[in-house]
């Protein structure tokens, strides 16, 4: 299939997977516009509640409104149409700014640590990550580093062999950070392109969770200078706010470098990737609307704002 075909291919299932909130967020603007030739003053509280419950966030929902009453004092919001043309022209700008494509270089080892709290998709994420690059002519190797699941070993193993990608792994309960050791070892020796590490998630033993992926970020970074590369974060869309939470817990205590966001087709709050790129300022690398190994991604944030804006 050609690029532009691909691309094409892939905006229709952004725009049906973010059907939920496209219909949510729409839906609820064209009814409390509905008959409206002119924008009135009175609208704005129904909007401002409107983006509140879609997870737009009270920053980039204050700041929206602030302009739109600032435009209809100057009589430069005439329509129901120009407010719609405000809202998409400033999640656009929030967006474009979290829009920063994972560059791997072809001709050294790349290491990415792959973190989350279990349940947000971060092991298949890795799956469909190593057969993304795999297609893009790189050579993958995994890590499994979640030492405490089995079902996370034996589910990298699955994507392993699915993606003819080696994988590194030691006995259920093992140091992860000897994992990450063996990985980088065994890596350099091999002259693998991208390296990806998958770890633990265990939200309810918060400290101990922070300080073994501190511990896996030293021994990365004394073993290979410079690693981990990248240190990616998988979050579960339809978490909503809670997403925003982990990853400002996840940044303050490890150290985020990109995103990505899962189960995009789930939920009727996409509008959390606006707030998470608003109030975080992180790059969103990847996104994902659906189980299909290529359903993952990169982030490209004018297809997002018109596939959650879309009318149909």
């Amino acid at each position: 299939m050609a690029s532009g075909e691909a691309k094409q291919g892939f905006f229709s299932r952004l725009k049906s997977g973010l059907s939920k909130s496209s219909k949510f967020l729409v839906r609820n603007i064209d009814e409390m516009i509905s008959g409206e030739k002119i924008v009135s003053r009175d609208i704005f509280e129904d909007l401002e509640e409107i983006l509140i419950a879609a997870d737009l966030g009270p920053s980039f929902t204050y700041n929206l409104i602030e302009e739109m009453r600032e435009r209809a004092r100057r009589k430069e919001l005439q329509s129901p149409e120009a407010l719609k043309k405000i809202m998409m022209n400033n999640m656009t700008a929030i967006l474009r700014e979290s829009e920063a494509p994972l560059k791997i270089p072809k001709n050294s080892l790349f290491t990415i640590m792959v973190v989350g709290v279990n349940g947000t998709g971060k092991t298949t994420t890795i799956g469909k990550l190593a057969s993304y690059y795999t297609q893009q002519g790189l050579n993958v190797m995994l890590a499994a580093a979640d030492t405490f699941r089995a079902a996370a070993i034996e589910q990298l193993e699955i994507w392993g062999t699915r993606t003819n990608s080696p994988i590194i792994k030691q006995s259920m309960g093992a140091d992860p950070s000897a994992v990450a050791f063996d990985a980088i070892s065994a890596a350099k020796a091999r002259g693998t392109n991208v390296l990806i590490i998958d770890t633990a998630g265990r939200l309810h033993t918060k400290a101990n969770l922070m300080d073994e992926l501190k511990k896996i970020q030293r021994i990365m970074g004394r073993e290979l200078p410079g690693a981990p590369h990248e240190t990616l974060l998988v979050l579960d869309a339809t978490t909503g706010q809670n997403a925003l939470v982990q990853a400002q817990m996840f940044n303050a205590e490890i150290g985020i470098t990109g995103l990505v966001l899962t189960k995009l087709d789930g939920t009727a709050k996409g509008g959390i990737v606006v707030r998470i790129a608003d109030e975080m300022r992180v790059p969103i690398r990847y996104i994902g609307i659906g189980e299909k190994v290529d359903d993952l991604r990169p982030f490209d944030s004018t297809d997002f704002v018109n596939a959650l804006l879309a009318e149909d």
